[in-house]
């Protein structure tokens, strides 16, 4: 008997210390590379409808239309799709697709497209990966899967999803995407009923926060800014005092996808940030 026992705690033991001295496994390989997903107009005045309580006098600002990729390993992730190709004077000068080809890449090597919110500026390229999961919150695919979509959401471009052809994963909560906590989509609604925004890890550069629309430029991010159209004011004010704790608790870069002095913080295309 005492014999078997000491078989028994030499063998755990042994196997304790193997797991002791096996090698840890490798962090995948990720890097963050932005697009820009439509073509800029002149500045125009953000008081009228950006501040609820207008809070930015005359100031005039430039938008811009970005679009992200997240390199996960042999895994991606792309996290909206900008403007369509036909839309009116801000039309992206390149596609998606033919952003993706000079990173030798092809849409089907997309696995996830996640989408921040329902708006036509952030979906209007969505249709050219068919084969990737959809990953978009459960009250935005609410709206766009509605008998009559309201206005403003841009449904058209989800036809294969809507019909059953595609994979869609409504996110009810937060979502960690690839299950190592390194990509998280994050659960900010406000802006519309179920909005995302997108927090990522990078090896060297560290937490990046991709806010979709939960703010606009960088005066409504500093003065907890609330547009005049968004879906919900407390809501709104609600996540971004979250957005702000976690890039906080984080020391993470906050990019507004829509102000260009905050895109800019991250390498040019075809660079990306790693």
């Amino acid at each position: 008997m005492n014999r078997t026992r000491t078989l028994l705690a030499a063998g755990a033991g042994a196997l304790a210390l193997a797991g002791l001295m096996a090698p840890a496994q490798a962090a995948p390989d990720m890097s963050l590379t932005r697009f820009e997903c439509g073509t800029p107009q002149a500045p125009v005045p953000v008081n009228p409808r950006f501040s609820d309580i207008f809070a930015y006098g005359d100031l005039k600002l430039q938008f811009v239309y970005s679009c992200y990729l997240i390199k996960h390993g042999d895994e991606y992730l792309l996290w909206d799709t900008g403007h369509a190709m036909t839309t009116p004077n801000v039309a992206p000068k390149v596609s998606l697709v033919d952003l993706l080809a000079k990173l030798e890449l092809k849409p089907d090597d997309i696995k996830y497209v996640g989408i921040s919110h329902y708006h036509g500026d952030h979906t209007g390229q969505v249709n050219s990966f068919p084969k990737a999961t959809l990953l978009i919150g459960q009250r935005e695919w609410d709206a766009i899967s509605s008998p009559k979509p309201a206005e403003g959401v841009n449904f058209k471009p989800f036809e294969s999803w809507l019909k059953g052809d595609s994979k869609v994963e409504p996110l009810p909560n937060d979502k960690d995407v690839f299950g190592d906590g390194s990509v998280i989509i994050l659960a900010t609604p406000g802006h519309t009923p179920g909005h995302r925004s997108l927090l990522v890890k990078l090896p060297q550069k560290g937490a990046v926060l991709i806010t979709g629309d939960a703010v606009h430029f960088r005066e409504n991010y500093d003065t907890d800014g609330v547009p005049s159209f968004n879906y919900d004011r407390a809501q709104t004010l609600a996540s971004l005092a979250r957005l702000k704790k976690i890039a906080a608790n984080l020391n993470a870069t906050v990019i507004i996808q829509h102000d260009a002095r905050d895109v800019e913080k991250l390498p040019a295309f075809p660079a990306s940030a790693k």
